[in-house]
């Protein structure tokens, strides 16, 4: 039997109805007590509170509140709701910060609501959360028998092995929209926080429709890269680097990566939010593959949420760790976990990048 520690005392103390009552009474843990009691509290109203938000981006709550607050009554008109239901959702959501109630039937945009207006990507992840938590309906029965057929395993059609080499466009096409929509905060921390001083050729590994690649070609005019990812990704990419007249300094390419090998002669390898998407063993050959493909002294860039990352511990280990389960492959690995990975693979010189955002991504690069 493990020696208990305090800790475990700590605990026993807590579970106590005796001691809490004390606790939310006496002025020197009064504090700490109701702390505690609305955190604990949040765990299990999660749900409704995500429901809240998603009923608040589906009727366009946060747009019909940019310009400036509006009346109740104008609000639920445009919302197509009653004035009673409308002010229950309005009352809802200035309880979570995300609207502010002005006078007594006036709302406008709180913080939060005014931070996912400026990200759509954000509100592309909480309409695609219906498919997740449709997954997430019965995670004891998610755990003991993995996931379910139409759910995320399905949207993220690539997780299925077997079946990628046979994805039409209708089957990307969704997946591949909401993965470049949800990255502009993530790609944008990459490029402020990475050097990419003497690289002239890059190659962005499963880069989707090549969101990341032309943002960096744009801040940096002398370079030039390539996307390779599935064929049919890869042909959106194609059209994305046409419609930005960056198809002279960027081309994608098709290819199974894990059946195939990668072109030859990148400076510089990225694998944004790619790597934990994989299990270990086809993570560890992908790794390989690059490592091979690279030009001498060339470098990898590994940059994606990671578990146990320093304040973004329920990012990596919560979030992605049940998200990439009900998807059906891969795993949040840690950044050390990655880094053992990296010289496993044979690289060398591996060392963590500071991210300004560890909640967004952070960063490991090999040489």
């Amino acid at each position: 039997m493990a020696r208990r520690s305090w800790r475990d005392w700590r605990n026993d103390l807590v579970a106590d109805p005796r001691f809490q009552s004390f606790a939310a009474r006496f002025p020197l843990t009064r504090g700490v007590a109701a702390r505690q009691a609305r955190e604990t509290f949040d765990l299990a109203a999660g749900f409704v509170y995500s429901q809240i938000l998603l009923a608040c981006v589906e009727l366009d709550v946060f747009e019909r509140l940019r310009a400036g607050p509006q009346p109740l009554r104008d609000l639920a008109a445009q919302m197509d709701l009653s004035q009673p239901a409308a002010e229950r959702l309005l009352l809802a959501a200035a309880a979570l910060g995300l609207l502010e109630r002005r006078d007594a039937d006036a709302f406008a945009l709180g913080m939060k609501g005014a931070a996912f207006l400026g990200n759509p990507g954000a509100l592309a992840m909480v309409q695609h959360h219906r498919l997740v938590y449709r997954d997430l309906a019965d995670p004891v029965g998610l755990l003991r028998r993995g996931p379910a057929e139409g759910g995320l395993s399905d949207f993220w059609a690539y997780a299925r092995a077997p079946e990628r080499r046979g994805l039409e466009d209708e089957r990307v096409s969704e997946y591949s929209l909401l993965m470049d929509a949800s990255q502009t905060l993530v790609r944008n921390d990459v490029l402020d926080a990475y050097s990419f001083a003497g690289v002239r050729m890059m190659m962005d590994v499963g880069g989707g429709e090549g969101g990341f690649l032309c943002a960096a070609a744009q801040r940096h005019p002398d370079l030039r890269g390539m996307v390779v990812d599935l064929p049919p990704v890869a042909a959106r990419a194609q059209k994305n680097f046409e419609g930005r007249a960056l198809a002279s300094r960027l081309s994608a390419q098709g290819c199974d990566f894990f059946s195939q090998p990668l072109p030859a002669g990148a400076e510089l390898a990225s694998l944004v939010r790619v790597l934990h998407d994989h299990d270990d063993t086809p993570a560890m050959a992908l790794l390989r593959a690059i490592r091979a493909a690279l030009a001498p002294g060339g470098r990898l860039l590994v940059a994606e949420p990671m578990a146990q990352a320093k304040g973004a511990q329920r990012m990596g280990d919560a979030y992605f760790g049940f998200y990439l389960l009900a998807m059906g492959s891969g795993r949040p690995r840690t950044a050390e976990e990655i880094k053992a990975m990296l010289k496993q693979a044979g690289f060398k010189k591996v060392r963590d990048v500071p991210a300004p955002r560890p909640l967004l991504v952070s960063m490991v690069e090999a040489a």
